[in-house]
């Protein structure tokens, strides 16, 4: 008889436990993972991949806009959320159904229910039976911050933005994160009157100074409102479901349909058990691991955004799978952070590696800017001001690239090449030595000055 029920049970099917279970699986472990409610997580159920989907739906109230330069013309052209939001909800249960597929045919038990940890190597079911593992890896991910005033319980969270019964006429987003600017961009572009309530001056913190400033500047040109230095006092429904929203002391509320909490994210250690196996977490209720993942209990690890190390889904699929590695597959391995290329997925969107201005001349001291503020040729054809900004910071006199920063149509796409260039340490002159490929946006990185 095996001494545990599993060599590995794995709480939480986001990228980072599926990845990790999978590995494991293939390395020859007897693995399960306990999912409370649908295979894929927070990226592929209710995060970056509907999201993103919404993104592009957005987009053709412009491309619309932007045909008639090219000579094309829609007749009485209008939107449909009901059929967006479907699709969108029926390319999440494709994805739901591919994730789940894959961990089957690996050999991985899918048990859908909750889990919790009842001791170090115990696991127990929402439905009352309890398990043993050698190992336990949590990877359960974060979930949505919400303030606590008066009537912020209805306020509503990025995980019902997917599944709203009808485009609201108007909606109040707090926070300056990625999140917040991204669904003020969606809910912009498909016709909602947009408004983004921020407690400080600074949206993005984490991002250079200047792509953030570009982001406000075209943001304000769509017409998306901006109120910095705001709280919210208390926020109140009328009988006719829209909320009056009181901020900032002022007698007269705001009527809004939506109120969006995007404030931030914390990790789902709820309720986890984690105090019967004796985990240990931060200031922050984050799991405290070291380079390998373990947490301070010897055969417990966690990956993915429960750790708030860097919440981001290829970091998370990197954890998982250095963890399968290491584990099971007898190749000890850890995850690099740094240089760690991002994307905020607004309008346009922003894609950055490496160093900031401020963050490298506080390294570094002695830097040089390279830059190009630029209309992509679309937008001038098009008669749109919108103008990209591309710029690299680079250690002098060596010019080695400490990052690269841009805002414009296709910047994420643009940076992931790029990101290649940061990571192995070039300098501009390899930049410079490039033939420009012409005619593209791309082409100005290797033609900044």
């Amino acid at each position: 008889m095996a001494e545990y029920d599993y060599d590995l049970f794995v709480i939480g099917a986001g990228s980072g436990g599926t990845r990790a279970a999978r590995v494991s699986a293939s390395y020859g472990a007897k693995v399960a993972v306990a999912e409370e409610y649908r295979v894929g997580g927070t990226c592929v159920i209710r995060g970056c991949v509907p999201k993103k989907l919404l993104v592009y739906g957005s987009h053709f109230s412009e491309e619309l806009e932007d045909g008639k330069n090219f000579g094309w013309t829609w007749e009485n052209a209008k939107f449909d959320w009901t059929k967006l939001r479907d699709h969108v909800l029926k390319d999440v249960d494709r994805l739901n159904n591919a994730y789940t597929d894959t961990l089957k045919n690996h050999g991985v038990e899918i048990i859908l229910e909750r889990a919790e940890l009842a001791g170090p190597h115990e696991i127990k079911l929402a439905g009352g039976k309890t398990v043993t593992a050698k190992y336990i890896l949590i990877a359960v991910g974060a979930w949505p911050a919400v303030a606590d005033f008066p009537g912020s319980g209805l306020m509503s969270t990025s995980n019902e933005m997917f599944h709203l019964e009808a485009l609201p006429e108007s909606i109040i987003i707090a926070g300056g994160g990625y999140i917040a600017n991204e669904f003020a961009g969606i809910f912009n572009g498909l016709g909602s009157d947009v408004t983004v309530v921020n407690r400080s001056d600074i949206i993005l913190r984490g991002y250079d100074e200047s792509v953030r400033d570009r982001l406000i500047q075209i943001s304000l040109a769509k017409g998306i409102s901006y109120k910095f230095n705001c709280t919210f006092d208390r926020i109140e429904k009328r009988d006719d479901g829209a909320l009056d929203v009181y901020m900032d002391g002022k007698k007269d509320p705001v009527r809004t349909d939506i109120v969006l909490a995007a404030t931030g994210r914390r990790p789902k250690v709820d309720n986890l058990g984690l105090e019967k196996a004796g985990v240990a977490t931060n200031d922050k209720n984050a799991i405290i691991v070291d380079d390998y993942s373990r947490t301070n209990v010897e055969n417990i690890y966690a990956v993915g955004d429960v750790t708030n190390r860097v919440q981001l889904t290829p970091i998370a699929i990197r954890e998982g799978q250095a963890f399968a590695d290491t584990v099971f597959g007898d190749n000890p391995r850890t995850v690099d952070y740094d240089n760690i290329p991002s994307a905020v997925f607004s309008q346009p969107p922003i894609a950055s590696v490496g160093l900031t201005e401020s963050e490298a001349r506080k390294q570094y001291g002695n830097i040089k800017i390279y830059s190009s503020d630029f209309r992509a040729m679309r937008n001038v054809f098009a008669d749109r001001a919108e103008r990209s900004l591309y710029k690299m910071i680079v250690e002098h006199p060596t010019e080695k690239i400490l990052g690269l920063h841009m805002i414009g149509p296709d910047a994420p796409e643009i940076l992931q090449a790029a990101a290649v260039a940061v990571k192995a340490g070039l300098t501009k002159q390899a930049f410079d030595d490039t033939v420009a490929l012409h005619p593209s946006m791309s082409e100005e990185l290797v033609l900044l000055k």
